[in-house]
């Protein structure tokens, strides 16, 4: 007899971050069922407790994978080759990984997944664009000061739509298995670039302050704990060296499109009042 199932084809751990949220929007727009993983859905996913894997990966064709906090993080290479293990074993026959561009950690992942005979993809990509609007860098908008670790070091930040895009397009096409996409916007700028055109934007004052690898420390410490700033502060020394200052062709590359602007991506989410 001919039996169904109801398990979803797609799976998207790190459904409540800044990609995942909108590749899980992206594909249930597109007519596909999607299970949501985070600590907070049913089935619950957390990178701290991997013998719930399993029944969250049951049944799943397509995952897309973002790690928490970030895959230069101490122990990240461990839990991802765990992750694979569990994926491979459930039957998934298409993995994305979404990973930081010039770390040299995330690239210890990425050859893992790519080693890990799930067919895979890896997604590397630069500092969002939307850190400025929604995530960490945000307060600069109330405060008038932008302040971090990167001297002035151009970045060529990267539309975290068009990543949702390029993740979505991978997902459901076909050839793209042991490939590696680096993904960027047209442009590089520095973060004084950045906060002259928060203050055009806004009308209202923002000054970039450049920090010293010691001052940024204490003041991330104060504010997450030491654990979140060792990290953050050894990202910054790593990759605002210049390594990423030139701009990549992968989404032109799989969208056939030119990446959003840094002023593109900032003019729509604070003309429309929301996070970008």
């Amino acid at each position: 007899m001919e039996t169904t199932t109801t398990q979803p084809t797609f799976a998207v751990v790190g459904a409540t971050g800044k990609t995942g949220r909108r590749v899980a929007d992206l594909l249930e727009t597109g007519g596909h069922a999607v299970r949501r993983l985070a600590r907070g859905t049913s089935p619950r996913f957390d990178w701290e407790q991997p013998d719930g894997w399993p029944q969250a990966l049951h049944g799943v064709d397509r995952l897309y994978v973002t790690y928490v906090p970030d895959l230069a993080a101490p122990g990240a290479d461990v839990a991802i080759t765990r992750l694979t293990k569990v994926a491979r074993e459930a039957g998934v026959r298409r993995l994305v990984l979404l990973s930081g561009r010039g770390e040299q950690g995330a690239r210890r992942c990425e050859e893992i997944v790519l080693g890990s005979g799930v067919p895979a993809t890896v997604v590397s990509a630069g500092w969002f664009t939307q850190n400025f609007t929604e995530g960490p860098l945000s307060s600069a908008l109330e405060t008038g000061v932008l302040a971090i670790a990167a001297g002035d070091t151009r970045e060529p930040f990267v539309d975290v739509d068009d990543i949702a895009a390029v993740v979505t397009t991978v997902l459901t096409e076909d050839g793209h298995e042991g490939r590696r996409y680096e993904l960027t916007g047209p442009e590089a700028l520095t973060f004084g670039e950045v906060a002259s055109l928060l203050t055009e934007l806004t009308g209202r004052d923002v000054q970039y302050v450049p920090m010293g690898f010691e001052e940024f420390h204490a003041a991330v410490t104060e504010e997450a704990g030491a654990e979140t700033a060792t990290l953050l502060t050894e990202l910054c020394r790593e990759v605002f060296d210049g390594r990423n200052e030139t701009p990549a062709d992968g989404v032109r590359h799989i969208l056939g499109r030119e990446p959003r602007s840094v002023r593109a991506v900032l003019t729509e989410a604070l003309m429309a009042g929301r996070p970008a």
